[in-house]
């Protein structure tokens, strides 16, 4: 199932500049398509991971990805842009109901390799991201971008069979007081850092997979070469993640968190101003290693930060942040002139780099004693 939410994620920035010339949309309208699935990712987020530990997680996963399937349909078969923004709604919708109840699932379904269970989903749906802009733009793009949509939904049927033929244990549901003890408790200063930093970074890469693509499409690129700058980004970004898997710990977690937004601001202001492909390769590598260094190590610090109880919460609203993020940052910056475009992106790395600072200085003085300790 996560496969074919990635494979939304990373296809439909390619489909854009097709879209657009389409329906004849002005870039603020193409910012809604691009938006409307975000938003109500953030909105279904928090209402899946809610519901999953108020009520059967299979249940509430099964709900999620009927209506993402429902969507996905009703976007392939859509007439106006009206129908498209709707049912892109809906789609993104149940993309968020089932998303954060996929690594439970998983999770609950190899309790004896947790670890080794998520690091083959994450494998997998890391490359199939890499793929799907290169086979797309190869073989598939005579279908039109309305096919993909197609795809989305047999694929996303597909897997809820299979989930719901398994057999996964469940867990027992917290008390109604409990629950309203987990909500109080997430009042922790070093977890809302870490949120602030998943909004800017997450921010800029989903203004990134906006732009660029279209900014390509205007300097007459064609679709195959669009395709393969988002594989190499994605490709990046999965190579990265399994080079990192073993040096995701406290001793390096700063470090690593810090770098991310130098590569995506340096990433994405080198594509803005870049006049050859090559850079436009160079620029997908930068924001590829930026998601990489990102994406594991905070969420990580999400739920290390996160008080008991309050795991499954967190990272529904670790979700929702970049979710958000990526609307904001759209919705402020893509009629932008190139200059302004380059510095909000620059500003939001900037907090960033303050934000993980802030999140991680404690984690830093802890690490420095141990050391001093041991060299004792």
């Amino acid at each position: 199932m996560s496969i074919a939410f990635v494979m939304e994620l990373t296809l439909v920035p390619l489909f854009l500049p097709t879209i657009q010339a389409e329906f004849g949309l002005t870039i603020r309208e193409l910012t809604w398509f691009f938006n409307s699935y975000g938003i109500a990712v953030a909105v279904g987020v928090l209402l899946g991971g809610w519901l999953g530990d108020q009520l059967e997680a299979k249940m509430v996963f099964a709900v999620g990805v009927l209506c993402f399937a429902l969507g996905s349909a009703f976007v392939a078969l859509a007439e106006s842009y009206q129908h498209v923004i709707s049912a892109r709604a809906l789609q993104g919708f149940g993309g968020g109901m089932f998303s954060p109840l996929v690594p439970v699932l998983l999770t609950r379904a190899s309790p004896d390799k947790p670890g080794k269970i998520l690091i083959l989903w994450g494998s997998v749906a890391g490359y199939a991201a890499a793929l799907a802009p290169l086979l797309y733009s190869r073989v598939l793009v005579g279908f039109g971008w309305g096919f993909a949509f197609g795809i989305f939904a047999v694929v996303s049927l597909a897997a809820l069979a299979v989930v719901q033929s398994a057999r996964i244990p469940t867990e027992t549901r917290a008390r109604p007081a409990a629950r309203k003890n987990q909500v109080k408790a997430l009042r922790t200063p070093d977890l809302w850092l870490m949120f602030g930093y998943i909004f800017c970074t997450y921010g800029a890469i989903s203004f990134y997979l906006f732009c660029i693509p279209i900014r390509l499409a205007q300097s007459d690129v064609s679709v195959v070469s669009i395709g393969f700058a988002l594989s190499i980004m994605w490709l990046t970004f999965s190579t990265a993640s399994a080079l990192l898997r073993n040096a995701v710990d406290e001793p390096h977690i700063r470090s690593i968190l810090t770098i991310a937004p130098v590569f995506i601001a340096v990433g994405f202001g080198l594509a803005y101003y870049a006049d050859t492909f090559v850079l436009w390769a160079v620029s997908s590598m930068l924001v590829g290693a930026g998601l990489a260094c990102s994406n594991a190590p905070s969420t990580m610090l999400v739920l290390k930060f996160a008080p008991k109880g309050t795991s499954a919460l967190s990272a529904s609203l670790d979700i929702s942040f970049a979710r958000v993020g990526g609307v904001v940052t759209i919705l402020t910056l893509a009629q932008s002139m190139p200059l302004l475009a380059v510095t909000g992106v620059s500003i939001l790395s900037a907090l960033a780099l303050l934000f993980a600072y802030r999140a991680t200085k404690k984690l830093h003085q802890i690490d420095n004693q141990e050391r001093e300790m041991i060299s004792n």
